[in-house]
């Protein structure tokens, strides 16, 4: 009888001391900042996103676009679990992640990623997930059919978005390398960036298109969904850092600056340029502002972060004016030149501010054995590699969905709207 009450006692000990340590690895506010980042994440995307894109578009195509940032939410999410996170953060190879964790099989809920819950991670880390192809819709915007945009979009996270991510935050090739990219320039920016623009030109331009003007249909709504992305952009940034910390404050600091750099300067140079300030303008620089910062946000101060924001309006503002009045490319939401060259100028910049040795520009210093020089170079190799591979496999699968099913709708139904013939309802009721 004794013996058999030691047994139990050392039972309840040994549970006791377990519960202990499982309280002592979890954080009770990194959690709770991590669960609040993930909603205002996902809070970028629909709402967010949806409305800005939406009031950006003509009337006749307002509903479809709010349709398939929904649609892509939802796609996103099941693909995340049956596979995408494995192929992201399974160990894997330098190159991709391996199927240990297909259908999330090991997230428990005692399951561990630091001091918070797996599931969290997960969770957090599919909200990222979901915007990056959500981005791309704005270079394809009124002209592709809905049921190739669902193939696209789901085709194109798994052999795009998990494997650069698996580069750089999954233990692949780019993170071992020293790249800096706190919370998506390479991962998100620069691979929506790219992927819009080989859209935009193996689809075409719209009809019309440029002669014809194309104005946003409300720009009411874009205003607040662009609010919206702002607001939402604190937990894109900040949580990334993935704890309630110091590197999370700066971050959010750093982010802010950029955010209303970036909007002033766009409104700046366009009133320089057209006599006037729009508020197509300044809601377009403040997003340039916010993907700009994005790599560099937990690397630099607060000054380097309005650096980063003043330079994200003024390339940004060049960037588009190039594309769509110069060379006559109808990436129609402005992706490529506000993500793509936004997330890659501030890929490269964080090489620069992140230096500790910039007086009051300091950032938070560099990884031991790296100078300046060696970082951007890091930082260069991080762009091209990324913008390369998504390139030439959005290009490839864009292909593969036309032969299938068709990319583009006809001139018919574009001239009809997308509202109507793909969805056979209205965005409102007029």
């Amino acid at each position: 009888m004794k013996k058999s009450n030691l047994s139990l006692f050392g039972l309840l000990a040994l549970s006791l001391l377990s519960q202990s340590a499982f309280a002592d690895d979890l954080s009770g506010g990194d959690t709770a900042w991590i669960l609040t980042s993930t909603a205002l994440v996902l809070f970028m995307t629909i709402p967010g996103l949806s409305l800005f894109y939406g009031g950006l578009v003509r009337v006749k195509n307002v509903l479809s676009v709010l349709m398939q940032c929904f649609a892509i939410t939802c796609v996103v999410s099941v693909l995340w679990l049956v596979l995408v996170y494995s192929l992201a953060f399974g160990e894997g190879n330098p190159f991709i992640g391996d199927l240990s964790q297909f259908m999330l099989a090991g997230v428990l809920e005692g399951s561990m990623s630091g001091t918070i819950p797996e599931s969290v991670f997960v969770m957090f880390q599919l909200t990222f997930a979901i915007i990056t192809p959500a981005l791309i819709v704005g270079g394809f915007a009124e002209r592709m059919r809905f049921s190739s945009m669902l193939v696209f979009s789901g085709l194109w996270v798994i052999v795009v978005y998990g494997p650069v991510t698996h580069w750089v935050w999954g233990g692949g090739w780019l993170g071992e390398m020293g790249l800096l990219d706190f919370a998506g320039g390479t991962v998100v920016h620069v691979t929506a960036g790219v992927a819009a623009l080989v859209c935009a030109l193996v689809m075409g331009p719209r009809n019309g298109f440029p002669q014809s003007p194309m104005p946003p249909h409300n720009m009411t709504m874009a205003i607040t969904g662009a609010g919206m992305l702002w607001v939402g952009w604190f937990g894109f940034n900040a949580g990334s850092a993935l704890a309630a910390n110091n590197d999370a404050g700066m971050a959010m600091l750093a982010t802010h600056m950029s955010a209303a750099a970036g909007a002033f300067t766009w409104m700046l140079c366009e009133w320089i340029r057209y006599g006037k300030p729009s508020a197509l303008g300044a809601v377009t620089g403040m997003v340039a502002g916010l993907g700009t910062i994005t790599p560099a946000s937990g690397f630099v101060g607060p000054a380097g972060g309005l650096v980063i924001g003043v330079a994200a309006g003024f390339v940004c503002f060049n960037a588009t004016n190039l594309l769509k009045r110069k060379l006559g490319v109808d990436d129609s939401l402005d992706v490529f030149p506000v993500h793509g060259v936004g997330g890659a100028l501030g890929t490269i910049l964080a090489g620069v501010f992140a230096s500790a040795s910039l007086g009051v520009f300091s950032g938070q210093g560099y990884n031991e054995g790296m100078t300046m020089a060696s970082q951007t170079g890091v930082q260069v190799i991080g762009v091209l590699a990324s913008a390369t591979y998504t390139a030439i496999a959005t290009f490839i699968l864009l292909k593969i969905v036309d032969v299938v099913l068709g990319l583009r709708v006809t001139s018919d139904e574009e001239t009809e709207g997308l509202d109507i013939n793909q969805h056979n309802e209205r965005g409102y009721d007029l």
